[in-house]
Parts: C-alpha cells; structure tokens; sequence
C-alpha cells in the first residue's frame, strides 16, 4: 500500500500554473493554512480557486489572491477580502459568485458524476444570466453545471495513517464535499493517528477519497 504520509514539498509539487483547485474552509475555519503557506512560498499562479469564500487578506485563500496567485474565483461570499473585490472592479481577477447551497450542490454533482442540479435560486438575478432554464411540470429552474477540480486542498482535525478524516466542529464545512470532486485530494492534518485509531462511525471523510496527507506546521 502506498504511504500517503508525505512531506510538503513533494505533496503540493503536484499543484501546477493554471489548475483549477478546491479548497475547503469557511473564513478559514477549517482551510487547510499551512499549505497555502506553501503555495505561497512556490508561486504557483493563475489559479482558479473554488471555494466558499476567499478569506481575510492575511489568512486563509486571501493570501494566494493579494500574492497574485489566481486568475478565477467561484465562491459564495468575498465580503471580508476587499482585496477580492478590488481585482474583481478593475478586471485583473475573474469572480463568479454563487449562491452558497447552489455552489455546494454543484460540488456536490461533480463528486457523484451528475449532470448538474436545477435550482429555483437565482431566477430573475444576475445569477441567471447565460444558463439554461428548463421548465419542469410548469416550474422554471437554472440549470447549474458540476464543478470538479484538478486537486482539492483539505483541513482534518485528526487523519489517520490511511487517510480517513475526521473534521471537528465547524471545520467540516465544505472539505467532505470536496473530497468527493477532484482528481487528486490532499489533506492537512492537524493530528495524524495510527490506521484503527479512528471509529468509523465518526469519520467524515473515507480514505478512498485522500491521495495525500501533510502534517499542519
């Protein structure tokens, strides 16, 4: 079995320029820090960035977009980034927002292998504009497409040796949901415990979904 214990070097030298990237975290609760650190540290640009929101400018996703880091965001809320917003007025970062229970329902279909969702939310906004609208027994819906990523970046609280996750609190947020839609999946631990350390029955995230785990610095 391959060890997914692995240093940070070479767990985010899979993370290349261009990549569209989960990351977990709600105002960086739960957002995996020290590998941003690390991606700061690399220089990895022109990312697109999906996540719930983009953080402070000096914690959590905020840091790879005031280190100009990324070219797109898709999230639900930028309000405490003014750095976010500043990019997105005078156009030198792209930013789609999504209504947050659509955006985890579109995490949530590119995990499953779904076609995408329909959703009465965003009916007659901005949200609206460019997507299909398909009328169900005479009920207009959006149809909002899967998001899946080329890697996902996670938080767990505890992760044993395989790789099962445990997420505490309010950490959990969107990192379950993540695991399930990018190619490859890493995760940051808080604390790494021995394999059947962990009851199964408490865990959040299946060892199934995590190619790699980095202990947090």
């Amino acid at each position: 079995m391959r060890q997914k214990l692995v240093s940070m070097e070479e767990a985010i030298s899979h993370i290349k320029d261009g990549m569209t990237v989960h990351i977990g975290g709600f105002l960086a609760c739960g957002t995996p820090e020290s590998i941003i650190t690390a991606l700061v540290e690399k220089g990895v640009k022109d990312l697109t960035i999906v996540a719930n929101d983009t953080g402070y400018v000096d914690r959590g996703i905020g840091r790879l977009v005031v280190n100009n880091q990324v070219k797109k965001v898709i999230a639900s809320h930028i309000g405490t980034n003014a750095e976010t917003g500043r990019r997105m007025q005078s156009g030198e970062m792209e930013v789609e927002l999504v209504p947050q229970g659509t955006l985890a329902e579109r995490v949530r279909a590119g995990g499953y292998g779904l076609g995408g969702i329909l959703t009465p939310t965003g009916l007659g906004t901005i949200v609206q504009e460019g997507k299909q609208i398909i009328n169900v027994d005479g009920k207009d819906y959006l149809l909002e497409k899967p998001i899946k990523a080329d890697v996902a970046l996670l938080f767990g609280s505890k992760v044993d040796e395989l790789g099962n996750v445990i997420c505490e609190k309010t950490t959990k947020n969107f990192n379950p949901l993540m695991a399930t839609a990018a190619d490859l999946v890493i995760v940051e631990a808080l604390e790494v415990v021995p394999a059947g350390s962990l009851s199964p029955e408490h865990l959040d995230i299946s060892r199934i979904f995590i190619d790699y785990i980095v202990k947090s610095k």
